[in-house]
């Protein structure tokens, strides 16, 4: 076994909340501006004064409606400022946030409600208050739902309450306290509630900005806007270091409308999911293609990767790379930064491993991603690259305070003050998750080099055994492939079988400026082309070299390109945007028999 850990820079005293900065804060710098508010086509600043106001008001609203202490309170919205007021209303009151996804089904909303025994439930709309609604009667606890729009009315009936309530509300908060029931979207069976605490959530977040990530948010002028779901446990440790650390925060409630977003709040750091990052750069090749220009982004994109690479070298990038670099910085990268809103130095990517030439490819353009790694259970981050030690094609070091240990089977484990205490009211799945000494057992395939750096290779269930006996990790392809303009998703199948396959799914964006280059009919469909030759040999060429990256044993023999994508209406897809692969199996059976007849 391996083991790698950095002592804490952090400790959290037992009587640390999550509500308590919002108060210093207001008392220290009540003028300085933490968050923005959209409106419209502009921004509104939200100063700690403000803040802290409209905090304690909805406050007093939720314990003028019967929320007491360590009552849970759903959530189902999109992200939002609301999002972000009503969790630390909740925390001031002494309540916890169970968080739900905007894209939940009404019975996976019920199940997390239930569950949770949530005694009231905010729904950001009609829709999802009538979903909730209709299942009310099978969830006893569920005294009451309110619309975020109508948050003023809750407000208003708190009038009466004292201040003095409220500051004994939060001064009797514990570290150890529940903050939030985060469900896992797990691939098989019913998600499990992450029972983390003020504790978990401090612990985390300042180690992460006061270490490896203070030159990203302590600058004094850095923000980032929020477009991920603030339901997933990656985007809420963010909401709660830039309160904790000072970034000015952001939100945007949709994907469709982020590069207009980005263009106006103009963030200095961002966060997403690889597949935002595959996105962009398919987007910027197509656009390029469709102005004739696609000879020139391809040489751009080249001299990105080459100088990003000559960076991990002693000597640096030659001369003659420096002076390519500089023309197409004017040409093209400039303009890829200012759809980025033109003032991005970071990007924190999560969710899942990025391939490693886009990773070359944003840093030579300017903007460097930092990969990270942690799960639900850590509390989002357990390991981050920084910017003095970025390791592409690794996870980074791991935390201060946390420790990352190497099992015999290669499995990763984790320990440290990030780390949960286990599932709600489910003792059986959480002695499961939990090693000798408390590691928590990752699930995750990886490797520890002699710095402390963590490579992720795979998921120890996610581990295809072919008839032959080869161990295949699926991941490795599927993020080369899925790194091709032309590809949306993909799963790589194989257990069992003689050889390894994969179903293909295609980007419909992407789709179009494709037929249109071939003289391909614009009405065409997935399905009408799947058989095409010049199609094919698009796909073969993306599985070709994406089989660069491993042994022949482990190589794609076949494909087969789905006249459908893959989505999470239909439960293929988690919230992270990952595939989950027992829906899929069951989904395209058919499909899957078919490449192996």
């Amino acid at each position: 076994m391996r083991e790698f850990s950095l002592p804490a820079l952090a400790e959290v005293p037992a009587d640390a909340s999550l509500a308590q900065v919002v108060f210093r804060r207001a008392a220290e710098q009540p003028q300085a501006v933490i968050l923005r508010r959209q409106s419209g086509d502009s921004w509104t600043d939200v100063t700690a004064a403000t803040f802290k106001d409209e905090v304690v008001a909805l406050a007093k609203g939720l314990v003028a409606a019967g929320i007491g202490p360590g009552d849970r309170v759903a959530l189902m919205s999109h992200t939002r400022y609301e999002w972000t007021l009503i969790d630390y209303a909740l925390w001031t009151a002494g309540a916890a946030c169970i968080p739900v996804y905007e894209t939940s089904s009404a019975e996976q909303a019920e199940w997390i409600l239930s569950d949770s025994g949530a005694k009231a439930c905010f729904a950001e709309n009609a829709g999802f208050e009538a979903m909730i609604e209709g299942f009310r009667d099978r969830v006893p606890a569920l005294e009451q739902v309110w619309r975020i729009d109508s948050l003023q009315t809750l407000t208003d009936g708190g009038k009466a309450v004292q201040d003095e309530e409220i500051t004994a509300r939060t001064a009797a908060v514990q570290a150890a306290d529940l903050a939030t029931l985060i469900y896992t979207s797990g691939t098989t069976g019913r998600p499990k509630g992450c029972e983390l605490t003020h504790h978990n959530l401090l612990a985390d977040v300042r180690n992460a900005f006061m270490g490896p990530l203070a030159d990203v948010t302590g600058t004094g002028d850095s923000s980032t806007l929020l477009f991920l779901p603030l339901a997933h446990v990656f985007a809420r440790i963010i909401e709660v270091g830039c309160i904790e650390g000072g970034a000015v925060l952001g939100h945007c409630a949709s994907l469709t409308d982020i590069l207009p977003t980005l263009a106006s709040f103009r963030p200095t750091f961002i966060l997403a999911v690889p597949r935002v990052f595959e996105k962009v750069f398919n987007g910027a090749q197509q656009r390029a293609e469709s102005e004739r220009k696609g000879a020139i982004f391809s040489r751009a994109a080249d001299t990105a990767i080459a100088y990003s690479r000559a960076l991990d070298t002693g000597s640096g990038p030659a001369l003659r790379l420096r002076l390519r670099h500089g023309l197409f910085d004017k040409l093209v990268y400039g303009k890829l930064r200012a759809a980025l809103g033109g003032q991005v130095r970071y990007a924190v990517s999560g969710g899942a491993a990025l391939d490693e030439r886009l990773c070359h490819f944003f840093r030579g353009i300017g903007v460097t991603i930092l990969e990270g790694y942690g799960l639900t259970e850590t509390t989002a981050a357990a390991t981050v690259n920084r910017p003095d030690r970025v390791k592409i094609g690794t996870v980074g070091q791991p935390l201060p305070g946390v420790a990352i240990r190497i099992d015999q089977d290669g499995e990763v484990l984790i320990k440290g003050a990030n780390v949960f205490g286990g599932y709600w009211g489910n003792e059986a799945a959480t002695a499961d998750t939990f090693a000798e000494e408390r590691w928590f057992r990752s699930g995750d395939i990886g490797e520890i080099d002699d710095e402390g750096f963590l490579s992720i290779t795979g998921r120890k269930k996610e581990m295809i055994v072919t008839a032959g006996g080869k161990n295949v990790a699926p991941a490795v392809l599927e993020d080369r492939l899925r790194s091709h303009a032309l590809i949306s998703q993909c799963m790589v199948v194989g257990d069992n079988q003689p050889y390894v396959a994969v179903l293909i799914t295609l980007d419909e964006e992407a789709l179009g400026p494709w037929k249109e280059k071939y003289g391909k009919p614009a009405d065409a469909s997935v399905a009408s082309l799947k058989d095409d030759p010049e199609l094919i040999a698009e796909v073969q060429a993306a599985v070709d070299d994406a089989n660069k990256a491993v042994s022949r044993a482990e190589s794609i023999r076949k494909f087969a390109i789905l006249d459908v994508d893959f989505t999470q209406e239909a439960g293929q897809l988690s919230a992270k945007l990952g595939i989950r692969r027992s829906v899929l199996m069951k989904d395209f059976a058919d499909d899957v028999a078919a490449l192996y007849s």
